[in-house]
């Protein structure tokens, strides 16, 4: 047994890792973890064509299994299709649902407008997805073994796969392969992203029972969360602040989860609020309509929700769908919010994506409103080095300057950050996750960081498990 890295080892993004089994050139099978695309500076010094293109060979590959549907981790799924692939696609239902709206979504913004290509992209994907419960064993595809080879009895006859609720985004999963032998037995756990202890909406992770190898992210491996009474008071100070002067607060968020998170928050602090006409009267403005689909899939999908967001449902209340939430649909009137926003001396929180300012309709935004003194721009989730949302972090602050579309952009904008809403785990939670399985694995590979976070991570591992043998991930 072996694990390639074919992404999200030199940073965040690119999440893609094949599981060889049986290495014997005869009976090999391999399973893809996610196949997502890079971003930011792990883009550089590539063309187009090289971050995409599938550059390893997948005639061994027998499944492609997918922890969640964030791009960074489905991405490549397209050009993995073009490659040829033409294997089971392995995901939760809720994510299998979500899968196809993002695809499409990114086949528009950054491959192609024909509808033809776009639909038969679509067609195939959907007759390849396999959608599974949570908590359900369900036997992989794995080349026999004949009984009479020359093959030790510790060769993996065997392969089944768990998905378990990773609480980062809707549908969200970790993995656990199980392989066995007639004389051996050893568990692979994967971690795609797992999600923030407290997080709205989703019900925290479970450590697995047992992990024997485990590849697990580090995003923020060197960091912990503010608390999440902390942040939502940080939240609300922010914007109660930013409006004073009747500026815009913009919130550059993902499309999926992240700004479900943020609704919910929103609905919270307004319900807290009923008697203060700054939250009964503010409006809050989500300018994507990818968002409001995947809301939409978050309402469909409440049996997946954790108890208090039930509870709230229970009583009555719209967590997702409160009065004075507008969701903006056609490009048309996106510009026509932008000119009215940037004409009326009035108040608005606009959530856009995309999350790190790469793209979407944020930039639009931000291209208006950065040079306005009265604009407030909101960080609540990570931004990778390399992304338009990285340098506003870091420039902003010092009244600097960035480029959106090849155009400089003076930064007059004030800039605040709350990393308590990151949808990721913090270091904690990552300890955690390994300090509360039972039988804890022998081997770990962290992933999916930069790296500070996976070294800071690997030592606290090392701290927690002297004897396992602990390593960073490398292509």
């Amino acid at each position: 047994m072996q694990i390639i890295h074919h992404g999200a080892v030199n940073g965040v993004t690119g999440s893609c890792h094949q599981l060889d089994v049986n290495n014997h050139t005869n009976y090999i099978s391999s399973y893809l973890i996610d196949c997502g695309l890079f971003q930011g500076a792990e883009t550089a010094g590539k063309s187009s064509a090289e971050q995409l293109q599938i550059d390893f060979p997948i005639d061994n590959i027998k499944a492609l299994i997918v922890t969640h549907c964030h791009i960074d981790h489905v991405g490549r799924i397209p050009y993995l299709l073009a490659a040829g692939f033409n294997q089971p696609i392995y995901a939760t239902t809720a994510t299998a649902s979500l899968l196809p709206l993002v695809i499409e979504d990114a086949l528009k913004v950054g491959v192609t407008r024909d509808q033809t290509l776009i639909q038969a992209c679509l067609s195939r994907l959907k007759k390849l997805l396999v959608p599974i419960d949570y908590n359900q064993w369900f036997l992989l595809p794995i080349n026999p073994v004949p009984k009479n080879s020359d093959i030790d009895s510790k060769t993996f006859t065997k392969a089944k796969l768990k998905f378990k609720p990773a609480g980062h985004i809707l549908g969200s999963a970790y993995v656990e392969i199980d392989l066995t032998s007639p004389k051996n037995h050893h568990r692979v756990v994967f971690s795609g992203d797992l999600g923030a202890t407290y997080a709205p909406l989703l019900a925290s992770p479970k450590s697995p029972y047992r992990a024997d190898t485990l590849v697990i992210e580090s995003t923020y491996g060197d960091k912990n969360h503010q608390g999440r009474k902390d942040r939502s008071k940080q939240l609300k100070n922010i914007i109660e602040s930013a409006v004073k002067d009747n500026g815009v607060v913009l919130i550059p968020a993902f499309s999926i989860g992240r700004t479900q998170e943020l609704l919910y928050e929103f609905e919270h602090i307004i319900y807290r609020n009923k008697n203060n006409p700054l939250w009964q009267n503010i409006d809050i403005i989500v300018d994507s309509p990818m968002a409001a689909n995947f809301t939409q899939q978050y309402r469909q999908f409440k049996t997946l929700w954790d108890n208090e967001a039930k509870n709230k449902l229970a009583q009555g209340r719209h967590p997702l769908d409160f009065n004075q939430l507008t969701t903006i649909d056609s490009h048309q009137e996106h510009l026509a919010v932008i000119n009215y926003l940037d004409s009326v001396n009035k108040p608005a929180i606009i959530i856009a994506a995309s999350g790190m300012c790469t793209g979407g309709r944020i930039s639009n935004y931000l291209a208006r409103f950065l040079p306005k003194s009265t604009t407030d721009v909101l960080f609540v989730g990570y931004q990778a080095q390399g992304t338009t949302g990285r340098d506003i972090q870091q420039y902003g602050p010092q009244g600097g300057y960035v480029y959106i579309d090849e155009q400089k952009i003076d930064i007059k904008a004030v800039i605040h950050t709350i990393s308590g809403y990151s949808a990721h785990a913090d270091q904690h939670n990552l300890i955690n996750f390994v300090k509360r399985m039972h039988h804890k694995p022998k081997h770990i590979r962290i992933v999916h960081g930069d790296d500070e976070a996976k070294q800071a991570l690997a030592n606290a591992y090392r701290t927690l498990l002297p004897t396992a043998d602990i390593e960073i991930g490398k292509e």
